[in-house]
């Protein structure tokens, strides 16, 4: 499997600091069967740190006595999270340059796990942040549908299957396309009737309008249609579907697993980059400066009257642990959580409002309303 993810140490990590979160890394990528390295893009003291664009990535950046800056400046243009890393938070001023001190900076003294945890997120390497949405016609591919939710729920992949995750008495259009809002890759299964159905059809075309990555994985015997032509594919063989079950092979599902962990890097680096331009374009509409993006994707932004607000552009469902999170990270500071609220369920919408009227810590803003509302941020 080629490079799916790019994680840097810069600056002037020590030999036991590198060797104490190579080891924590390995481990936690290890549960996705992705080996570090390989899959996963481990660089240690890079002269520069390039990463694709198309790849999730992240940065720590290890302060002390004139570190290296390399091309830190450039990262930060380019929306590339950066988490500075002094010995101790007591020590920033000694120990972190100052293009980066804005940006919230992690202890080292803190614990090797916080900082390897911090480093994870960014990259959307948690457990919590690998959400996948299989669309599919029950009648064609119910059993192929629950192969995989059981062999990417072993890979801990957060899986959506509508016979797994709508709860009784549930709106299940509403909770349906709410999950879908909150996937990084619709998984369709392309049988021939696929697109017969108005739900998968529906399924197919909002997952496009979100801008969640799709991969086809197409059943032999049928032309597919041109509407499938900008999806990544998996094509299955005759001798890759048992005829009298529907069930999928064990290597084509090995190779679905692997085309999709690629697809899902790519997802969530292209969502998280189109959020950040977004919300740079807004800021600069109204005379602002986004200064960089630090620990947990936080985006620190000054607006045009020299006020300073740490931003949190959510990729998905947003939730009230997002804004306590978000509160906690960046204590004492005025902090927005900005979020694309098309599709969400309409309960859930409600959830949020009510929870922006009674939290003063931080406050919600709707991805399409950011240059509106900054203009009058009020505080």
């Amino acid at each position: 499997m080629p490079e799916l993810y790019q994680l840097a140490l810069l600056g002037s990590p020590s030999d036991a600091q590198v060797s104490e979160l190579e080891a924590l890394v390995r481990t936690h990528v290890e549960m996705f069967n992705l080996q570090l390295g390989s899959e996963i893009g481990w660089m240690v003291r890079p002269p520069e740190f390039n990463p694709d664009q198309r790849k999730s990535s992240a940065a720590l950046f290890f302060g002390g006595t004139n570190p290296p800056l390399a091309n830190v400046a450039s990262l930060l243009q380019r929306g590339v999270p950066v988490l500075p890393v002094p010995s101790d938070t007591t020590r920033v001023n000694a120990e972190i340059p100052e293009i980066l001190r804005p940006l919230n900076c992690l202890g080292y003294n803190e614990g090797a796990g916080r900082v390897a945890t911090a480093l994870l997120e960014c990259a959307g390497l948690l457990p919590r942040q690998r959400r996948v949405f299989v669309s599919y016609r029950r009648g064609e591919a119910r059993e192929a549908a629950l192969q995989l939710f059981d062999v990417l729920s072993a890979r801990m992949f957060d899986v959506f299957l509508d016979t797994h995750g709508i709860p009784p008495a549930e709106d299940f259009q509403s909770t349906l396309w709410h999950r879908l809002c909150d996937s990084d890759v619709l998984v369709m299964l392309d049988t021939p009737n696929y697109f017969g159905s108005r739900w998968t059809e529906a399924e197919y075309g909002r997952a496009l309008s979100k801008g969640i990555s799709v991969l086809r994985v197409g059943w032999p015997g049928f032309t597919p249609s041109r509407r499938t032509a900008t999806a990544c594919r998996v094509d299955l063989a005759s001798d890759e579907i048992e005829p009298a079950t529907g069930r999928i092979a064990d290597l084509a599902l090995e190779r679905i697993c692997t085309h999709l962990e690629q697809v899902r890097s790519r997802s969530h680096a292209v969502r998280t980059v189109n959020l950040v331009s977004q919300l740079r374009n807004a800021i600069e509409a109204i005379d602002g400066q986004v200064i960089g993006v630090g620990p947990s994707k936080a985006v620190h932004v000054r607006l045009a009257d020299g006020r300073a607000v740490v931003v949190y552009p959510t990729v998905g469902v947003p939730t009230s642990s997002t804004l306590h999170d978000a509160s906690l990270v960046s204590p004492g500071q005025k902090v927005a959580v900005v979020y694309d609220h098309v599709g969400l369920d309409p309960k859930w919408q409600g959830h949020l409002d009510w929870l922006g009227d009674h939290v003063a810590s931080a406050k919600w803003v709707k991805a399409a309303e950011t240059a509106w509302q900054f203009a009058d941020w009020q505080s």
